[in-house]
């Protein structure tokens, strides 16, 4: 496929603030069990949620460019019973409400008990808006990846491994990011989010391996001879048939070398699992503040690689047709 950079920075910013949510709201979980020490709701959950809420609008205004006519943007959402996109088009600004609404009741100090369960444990309006937009976070990641993943002819794509990637790197960002906020806002949660990256990072190099490692051996259910219905055992083509591309050739396929998808594959192996990692360890080593911000930025830079990878990579069963433009 050709990809839409416009879509690579959708999922890749989204990913970013749905995974600094449910960071903070782990760390909030954490010393709601007495676990972690609590923090101050104003310059840290109020002020994270804030951040968080940048890198979803900032997605979301990138959205906006790969529409041929925006401003009809809100019928998108009309298929919802059949679309996991129009699923994806409801649920992206529900979670940014939560979200906003978590940051508020922080900023405003809304912390008034719901509930008291029989351990003795208060459940007050921040934790209800947390449990809530986790759950909305993950379903958009779910409805994100299930664009993709429902569709059965790009075989690289339909499979679960699809889902569980874009959980997984959007969570090890969104955690990394955490942490370079932490050692500004809160330096004792500073190393608790860096073990998080790092082992949420380590789950996401697993996945995206064997998606790799599978992607890697399938076999075209097709054939040249089937695309074009002749069964001759020795075909080749010399031309399209035409003097230029059209919007098959320019959709589809993204005309770059395999000795480039092979290099990019590389680099964002290196930079969104090896380089953030030791990034983190020698930031938290040092007490580095610029080292933990330079892992978030080698991973994110890494991550825009990985999503321009993940749409090249997969092969349109069309393009065993057009195989040559002249």
């Amino acid at each position: 496929m050709n990809p839409a950079f416009s879509v690579i920075f959708l999922t890749t910013l989204i990913g970013v603030g749905q995974g600094l949510f449910l960071a903070l709201f782990t760390a909030q979980t954490y010393a709601l069990f007495g676990i972690l020490p609590e923090q101050d709701s104003v310059g840290f959950y109020a002020y994270g949620s804030l951040l968080a809420l940048v890198f979803m609008a900032a997605g979301l205004i990138a959205s906006f460019f790969h529409l041929g006519h925006p401003e009809r943007a809100w019928r998108s959402a009309a298929m919802w019973r059949t679309s996991w996109l129009s699923r994806e088009v409801i649920v992206l600004p529900a979670f940014m409400g939560v979200l906003f609404l978590y940051g508020l009741a922080h900023l405003l100090d809304w912390k008034q008990v719901l509930l008291t369960l029989p351990t003795g444990l208060s459940i007050n309006v921040t934790v209800a808006l947390g449990m809530l937009g986790t759950l909305l976070a993950f379903a958009l990641f779910v409805c994100t990846g299930m664009i993709y993943a429902c569709l059965r002819f790009l075989r690289e794509w339909h499979t679960p491994l699809t889902i569980i990637n874009y959980i997984l790197l959007g969570g090890a960002s969104g955690f990394t990011l955490a942490t370079i906020f932490a050692a500004y806002a809160a330096p004792a949660l500073a190393g608790f989010f860096a073990g998080w990256a790092m082992i949420i990072t380590l789950c996401g190099l697993v996945g995206r391996a064997a998606s790799l490692f599978r992607n890697a051996r399938l076999k075209p259910r097709s054939t040249l001879q089937t695309a074009i219905g002749v069964k001759h055992p020795r075909i080749v083509q010399k031309s399209q048939g035409f003097m230029g591309g059209s919007f098959n050739t320019r959709e589809f396929f993204h005309g770059q070398t395999p000795a480039l998808l092979r290099s990019i594959k590389w680099m964002f192996l290196l930079c969104v699992f090896v380089l953030p990692i030791f990034f983190l360890v020698s930031g938290l080593a040092t007490a580095s503040a610029a080292l933990l911000l330079l892992a978030f930025a080698v991973q994110y830079i890494g991550l825009l690689a990985e999503r321009w990878f993940f749409f090249a990579q997969a092969n349109h069963p069309q393009n065993l047709y057009y195989q040559v433009v002249s």
